[in-house]
């Protein structure tokens, strides 16, 4: 049975924010996002983080042990629950591919970035990545490299002109 897909992001209470949508801005050019939506699935990813590390507050050290290994495999910079309660929305963005093509200096820009990734033209470990918004966990973040594939154009067979054959050459005189 299919699964039905659910949003993984939810929309802001007051949409008409003035600081909100600024930071927003700020936040869109700094990361070349495509779109606010981006923003809003960073903060319920992070969200959602924030959700787990709460009900491991409770649970034994071994298994915050383990949601915090899984959290620096990830990239996340963290050495307790507190560090994962303190997680921003910012500290996803970086680990998105978008933003470390650009911090590993593949591309200039993030919107150079998400042109090259979008294109097909970034690898990781061998295998083709277009989606700019796939986290890179640690082990994967060295093999990162740009495949640039240029297009040849087929040449065009060259049509005979009929006219440039009958061109007399330089010592004869056309005949008029």
């Amino acid at each position: 049975m299919p699964r039905r897909k659910h949003k993984n992001y939810s929309r802001p209470k007051r949409l008409y924010d003035a600081a909100r949508i600024q930071e927003e801005n700020v936040l869109i050019k700094k990361y070349g996002l495509k779109n606010k939506r981006e923003i809003w699935k960073a903060d319920s990813a992070i969200e959602m983080m924030r959700k787990q590390a709460k009900l491991l507050l409770t649970k034994s050290k071994a298994e915050q042990d383990k949601f915090i290994d899984r959290l620096k495999k990830q990239g996340f910079v963290v050495a307790s629950i507190a560090d994962v309660l303190a997680l921003d929305k910012e500290d996803h963005l970086k680990r998105r591919l978008q933003s470390i093509v650009v911090e590993k200096k593949i591309a200039t820009t993030p919107l150079q970035a998400r042109q090259f990734i979008t294109h097909k033209s970034i690898s990781i470990d061998g295998k083709k990545i277009n989606v700019p918004s796939y986290l890179v966990p640690v082990e994967e973040e060295d093999k990162i490299k740009l495949e640039l594939v240029k297009k040849i154009k087929k040449e065009k067979t060259e049509k005979i002109n009929p006219a440039a054959e009958a061109v007399p050459e330089e010592g004869e005189k056309k005949d008029e």
